[in-house]
C-alpha cells in the first residue's frame, strides 16, 4: 500500500473544483471571508502591527514576493505568509476545528500567497484551500488532545500540512513534489505550550505557515522529503503523537485508539472540512456556544436577568482544562473569573449576546461591561462531563420562582453557510480600517470567487482607500 503522503499527494493532485460538493465550495467561501475580517481587525492590534512593521522593515523591497494585506508592502513569500497569519490571529475572528486548531489562519494566508504568485483563478483557489482543509484536520482529527498533552500546540503542529497542501495545489505542483512537500512538513512542524503558560506569547500558525512556504519551495526545486515521514517508525506521529499505532493518552470522545489508516479513508466522498465553524466571538472557542446557547434558552423562555438564581452548564471535560489536562494554564470548573466561561454565560443572560467587537486584550471586567455579568457569574457553576459533546453544553437555568429551563447544545450551533457567515461578519464593519463599502465589496468577492479570474483581487480589496 502507498505511504500515507503519496495517497495525499495522489488525491490532491487529482482534485477538480468540479469534484467539489457546493456546500464544501459554499464553507470555503465563508471561511476565507472570516479570515479576512480577522485580517482586517488584526492589523490595528499591537502584535498584528508588530508582525508586519518586522517583516516590512526586514524584506522590503524583493522583486518576486507576496503582499502583506492592507498594509501594501510587498515581502517573500514566507514574509507575507506569517504577517497575514500574524494580523488573522490576532484579530481573533478564526475558524476553528475540534476545539484546538484554528486552520484558517494558516491556510487563508498559505493559499493567498500562492494565488498571487501564481495568478490563480478563484476557482484555482477555492481548490486549493479545500484540499488543504481537508487533508489538514484529517490528520489532526483523532490526534489533537493527545499532541497537546506531550507539550505540542496541535494549531500551529497540525496548520503548517494545510498551509503547505492548499499552496501546493494552487501552484500546480507533481505528485511526488506534493508527497515531498508534505514529507518537509513533518521536519518543520512545530509549536510549544510552555511559553505561553510561563508568560510569553506562544509562537502559533505565523510561524507554521511561513515553514510551510520553505517546504513547498523546496519541494518545487526539487528536494526528496522521503515515503513514510508521517507514519514511519520515527515519523511524524512517532514524534507528535507518541507512537505510530493509534494508541491516545486523551481524546474528545473518550476513545484509547484511532486508525492512521482513517486518514484517507473515503477522501473526497466524506468530507472533514464541513465540521469547521466559526469562532465569531473573540474568545477561547468553547466560550462562544455559551453566549448563544443562554442567549436562545432565554429568548425561547422569556427569561429576565433578574429572575434568575443560579445557572448550571454541563460541559465536555477538556473544555475545563485548557490547553490540556497534562498541562493545565486555565481552569473553568473552579470559582467565576471575568473573561471565564461562567462570564460568557453569564453574558448570555444579561445581554442575550456578546459584542462582536469585543477584542481578545480587552478588559473582561471593563467599564463597558455589565456589571450584572459580573455579578451573574459567580452564580453560574461549570460541569465538566466525558460524554458531553465539544461545544455543545447543557444549561440549566434555575430562575427564583422555583422553576428551571434547560436547553442542550448541538455543537453546530456555530456551522453555518456563506449568507449566515455574511449577515454575522457584518458585524465587525465599524471596528474595521477600511470603509463598510469596501468590505461589502470584500463580502461580494468571496460571494463570488468561482467567477473571478484572480483570487487575489482580494488582497487588493483589504488595502485602505487612497484618499
Amino acid at each position: 500500500m502507498a505511504s500515507l503522503s503519496r495517497q495525499l499527494a495522489q488525491w490532491i493532485v487529482g482534485l477538480r473544483y468540479e469534484d467539489l460538493p457546493p456546500e464544501v465550495i459554499d464553507r470555503a467561501k465563508g471561511v476565507t471571508l472570516q479570515a479576512l475580517a480577522s485580517v482586517l481587525i488584526g492589523s490595528q492590534t499591537a502584535p498584528g502591527k508588530q508582525a508586519v512593521k518586522m517583516m516590512a522593515e526586514e524584506e522590503a523591497g524583493v522583486r518576486n514576493g507576496a503582499t502583506i494585506m492592507v498594509n501594501g508592502t510587498k515581502v517573500t513569500k514566507g514574509g507575507a505568509a506569517f504577517a497575514n497569519s500574524e494580523m488573522a490571529f490576532a484579530g481573533g475572528k478564526w475558524d476553528t476545528f475540534r476545539m484546538l486548531t484554528h486552520p484558517g489562519t494558516a491556510i487563508v494566508p498559505g493559499a493567498f500567497v500562492a494565488a498571487e504568485a501564481t495568478g490563480a483563478s478563484g476557482k484555482a483557489f477555492l481548490t486549493g484551500l479545500v484540499a488543504g482543509y481537508e487533508v489538514m484536520e484529517r490528520m489532526a482529527a483523532d490526534f489533537i488532545p493527545t499532541t497537546m498533552a506531550r507539550g505540542f500546540h496541535a494549531g500551529p503542529v497540525f496548520g503548517i500540512f494545510g498551509a503547505a497542501v492548499a499552496a501546493a495545489k494552487i501552484s500546480g505542483l507533481t505528485e511526488d513534489q506534493v508527497n515531498s512537500t508534505i514529507a518537509l512538513c513533518a521536519s518543520l512542524a512545530a509549536g510549544n505550550l510552555e511559553g505561553a503558560r510561563s508568560g510569553g506569547r506562544a509562537l502559533r500558525e505565523g510561524a507554521a505557515v511561513r515553514n510551510a512556504m520553505l517546504a513547498v519551495a523546496l519541494a518545487q526545486q526539487g528536494q526528496i522529503g522521503g515515503e513514510t515521514v508521517l507514519e514511519g517508525d520515527a515519523g511524524f506521529y512517532h514524534a507528535y503523537v507518541g507512537n505510530n499505532k493509534g494508541e491516545l493518552t486523551y481524546s474528545f470522545v473518550g476513545a484509547t485508539r484511532a486508525s492512521l489508516d482513517k486518514i484517507t479513508a473515503e477522501l473526497g466522498k466524506e468530507w472533514m472540512f464541513l465540521e469547521t465553524l466559526y469562532r465569531i466571538y473573540s474568545t477561547a472557542g468553547y466560550n462562544i456556544a455559551h453566549v448563544d446557547v443562554t442567549a436562545k434558552l432565554c429568548e425561547e423562555n422569556d427569561i429576565r436577568y433578574e429572575n434568575v438564581e443560579r445557572v448550571e452548564a454541563v460541559v465536555n471535560w477538556l473544555e475545563t482544562q485548557y490547553p490540556s489536562p497534562a498541562f493545565p494554564s486555565r481552569r473553568e470548573d473552579g470559582p467565576a473569573k471575568a473573561g471565564s466561561t461562567a462570564y460568557h454565560t453569564a453574558y448570555g443572560v444579561v445581554q442575550r449576546g456578546f459584542p462582536l467587537l469585543r477584542g481578545v486584550g480587552a478588559d473582561p471586567s471593563g467599564p463597558d461591561v455589565p456589571p450584572e455579568v459580573l455579578q451573574l457569574m459567580k452564580r453560574v457553576t461549570i460541569i465538566p462531563s466525558h460524554t458531553m459533546t465539544l461545544f455543545g453544553p447543557r444549561i440549566t437555568i434555575h430562575t427564583k420562582d422555583g422553576k428551571s429551563y434547560t436547553k442542550q447544545g448541538t455543537g453546530r450551533e456555530f456551522i453555518w453557510d456563506f449568507n449566515e457567515e455574511a449577515r454575522r461578519i457584518r458585524g465587525v464593519t465599524p471596528g474595521l480600517p477600511i470603509s463598510a463599502s469596501q468590505f461589502e465589496s470584500i463580502i461580494a468577492s468571496c460571494r463570488e470567487l468561482e467567477r473571478k479570474d484572480r483570487a487575489d483581487t482580494l488582497i487588493q480589496l483589504t488595502l485602505a482607500e487612497k484618499s
